[in-house]
């Protein structure tokens, strides 16, 4: 029996290309998405400054999030548990596991983000920037989590920790 084996093209993101969305002290740079890769993987660089929020505890239904450290300190809620990561770190978080991310007190954090298989991301991360600017609200936000695959959940654990930086 043969099996048929789909063959794509290579995909080059060259960074002088790549749109960048937000404002210091987050910065998100897009990098390959669904309709780039036949669905295969969605990617994005984000920079957070010293101690700079990243995302609010969340979960996906469908994609792994991978965290690969480029520089800095990364927190990450992971479930219950928050666990710092660093430079050349790689961090895996299966679907619907809760987790959200944010610079270490005292760090900048510069992490590759990569959701295996590819969701939308791109939209997403426009619809977060217009929400910055005052052009959306965030119940626009909360009405995208099906569409984005981004569900918003509340964490005791991050709460308290948030709280204890200030």
């Amino acid at each position: 029996m043969t099996q048929h084996i789909e063959t794509r093209e290579p995909v080059l993101v060259r960074a002088a290309e790549a749109e960048t969305v937000g404002a210091a002290p987050a910065l998100v740079t897009l990098l390959a998405d669904v309709s780039t890769t036949g669905g295969l993987l969605s990617s994005a660089r984000t920079q957070l400054g010293v101690g700079a929020d990243g995302a609010a505890p969340h979960y996906h239904t469908g994609s792994s999030e991978m965290f690969f450290m480029l520089g800095g300190n990364l927190e990450v809620l992971v479930g219950e548990e928050i666990v710092t990561v660093s430079e050349g770190d790689m961090l895996v978080v299966p679907p619907l596991t809760t987790h959200a991310f944010r610079a270490a007190v005292g760090s900048s954090a510069d992490v590759l983000i990569v959701f295996i298989p590819g969701v939308e991301r791109f939209g997403y991360f426009r619809l977060l920037e217009q929400v910055g600017h005052g052009k959306a609200t965030v119940q626009d936000l909360l009405d995208s989590q099906e569409e984005f695959d981004n569900h918003f959940v509340e964490s005791p654990v991050w709460t308290k920790t948030a709280k204890a930086r200030q």
